[in-house]
């Protein structure tokens, strides 16, 4: 499987985390104290790619690192009340509200996968072939195929919301099946019912165990892009939540973001979008 566009994504440069040595944002004297609060999506967690880099960077850093993995709706909650320090999110409409709002002090790239449409693979609603996940949708309603929704606020049910939208349609009980649950678990709740629903590609390929099948893909409309937020406010750490920004971004970890995967999928779980 391919990801079939790329998020043409331009990321701006943060500065060091209040470093005079020269040297990268870890080195830097005043970093690397305290405990982080990283509020993040739970893709991030159930992919696996959290499991890869957060021991990394509390390593290199010195930064406590406590990871919160909720959906971006929640996580941007968390943000907003001071909860958290940096958020790594998937919600670009919600995210650039959260920034109007001036809840943050930088929002920068960081990867992009895309979304799928995935279902049993007897397919009862005919939705292999369909052009767009629109389409999709329509046919999942016609049929009034079970279909789980995450239903928590997050990017990739706000996502979910905006192609029942597109597809003019209001998808209803009891075919309807609101899970409340993270990717992973909704995956898991959608291949014992034998539902269809819309998944990041990452938790996908990561979930294991799955009576479950890719039917529709690619177009620009199915793109999942993430950003880093350093989160502003008085108790915010910020110079971890700076020095986590940089280090995401830079290129050493963005190499490493685009082999996450390779080896056991035979393809990168998520493509990395920071330049610089």
């Amino acid at each position: 499987m391919r990801i079939a566009a790329a998020v043409l994504l331009v990321a701006g440069a943060l500065g060091a985390c209040g470093g005079d040595d020269g040297g990268s944002s870890a080195a830097a004297p005043e970093a690397g104290k305290g405990r982080m609060i990283l509020a993040t999506t739970t893709s991030t967690r159930d992919s696996g790619l959290l499991d890869e880099l957060v021991p990394r960077f509390q390593t290199e850093s010195g930064c406590s690192v406590k990871t919160v993995a909720v959906g971006s709706g929640e996580a941007l909650k968390l943000g907003e009340n001071g909860d958290a320090d940096v958020l790594l999110v998937h919600s670009p409409k919600a995210e650039q509200e959260f920034m109007d709002a001036g809840h943050g002090v930088s929002r920068e790239p960081v990867m992009h996968n895309d979304f799928v449409v995935v279902g049993p693979p007897d397919d009862p609603a005919g939705v292999k072939g369909t052009d767009t996940a629109a389409e999709a949708f329509t046919r999942i309603a016609e049929a009034e195929a079970p279909f789980a929704s995450r239903a928590d606020e997050s990017g990739t049910h706000s996502k979910e919301l905006s192609i029942w939208e597109a597809a003019g349609t209001e998808p209803k009980r009891p075919w309807y099946v609101e899970t409340g649950q993270g990717m992973g678990e909704t995956l898991t709740i959608a291949g014992q019912k034998q539902a269809y629903t819309l998944s990041d590609r990452g938790t996908f390929l990561a979930t294991d165990n799955l009576d479950l099948e890719l039917v529709v893909e690619g177009g620009e409309d199915l793109l999942n892009a993430y950003h880093v937020i350093v989160v502003k406010g008085a108790n915010v750490n910020l110079a971890c939540a700076q020095q986590f920004s940089d280090w995401i971004t830079s290129p050493a970890v963005q190499d490493e973001i685009s082999r996450f995967g390779v080896a056991e999928y035979g393809e990168p779980l998520f493509f990395p979008d920071a330049t610089g």
